[in-house]
């Protein structure tokens, strides 16, 4: 069962690497705080899976909601001269709240896409709950001002994301996986607009969630 359960562990992880994902084992192995493997090879930058289970039980899911924490960073009050020097900026409420309900948006039309797995309401023995995180949310973005020349930038800001899949009865963590991503277009100078921004981040977050879908996806049914 081990073997099994590990095979389809790391089906959920598995990258285009030309060298497939594998589990560290042995006395060397990387294990988290939790009890979880590293994964070589994962199409995350990090990603650790328990070794023992078997994912293949599972055809439910509860999306978990995610949880935004944000760099700290002063509220500027300085002049357009200061502010121009900064690289970093305060993101005001209404910014903090629209990230949040998109990363709720995208996370849950990918989740609806899933083809092997249901949406459910309620945990049980075949119900897996994703949860996800995003931390120290940096903007690079300098609010609007008036009379403001035209400002280009190389990113409009950095994301960590942290996903974790858990077993819906025993609260347990399953599958961990953490990237830092820049919200840029491959190094390519964007204008500075709200449209442009928020664009760049839907295609971030767009992208993970897509990974998370295709990887669950890819577990086959018991």
């Amino acid at each position: 069962m081990k073997k099994i359960s590990l095979a389809i562990a790391l089906m959920l992880i598995a990258g285009c690497s030309s060298a497939p994902p594998t589990i560290q084992e042995g006395p060397n192995a990387e294990v988290s705080f939790d009890g979880l493997h590293a994964i070589d090879n994962s199409i995350f930058a990090l990603a650790w899976a328990d070794p023992d289970i078997d994912f293949s039980r599972y055809n439910k899911i509860i999306p978990g909601g995610a949880t935004l924490e944000f760099r700290a960073v002063r509220r500027g009050a300085g002049t357009q001269r200061a502010r121009s020097s900064q690289s970093e900026f305060y993101i005001e409420e209404a910014g903090r709240e629209r990230l949040a309900a998109l990363t709720t948006e995208v996370f849950s039309e990918e989740l609806a896409k899933s083809t092997r797995f249901t949406l459910a309401d309620a945990p049980g023995h075949d119900v897996l709950v994703i949860r996800g995180a995003l931390h120290d949310i940096v903007s690079n973005v300098p609010p609007e001002a008036p009379g403001r020349t035209e400002v280009f930038l190389s990113q409009v800001g950095e994301i960590t994301l942290i996903l974790e899949v858990v077993d819906s009865m025993s609260g347990e963590v399953i599958f961990r996986a953490m990237e830092r991503r820049a919200l840029d277009r491959a190094g390519q100078g964007m204008r500075s607009t709200s449209v442009n921004t928020r664009s760049e981040v839907r295609r971030v977050l767009r992208r993970w969630a897509t990974r998370l879908r295709e990887g669950l996806d890819s577990i086959p049914e018991a």
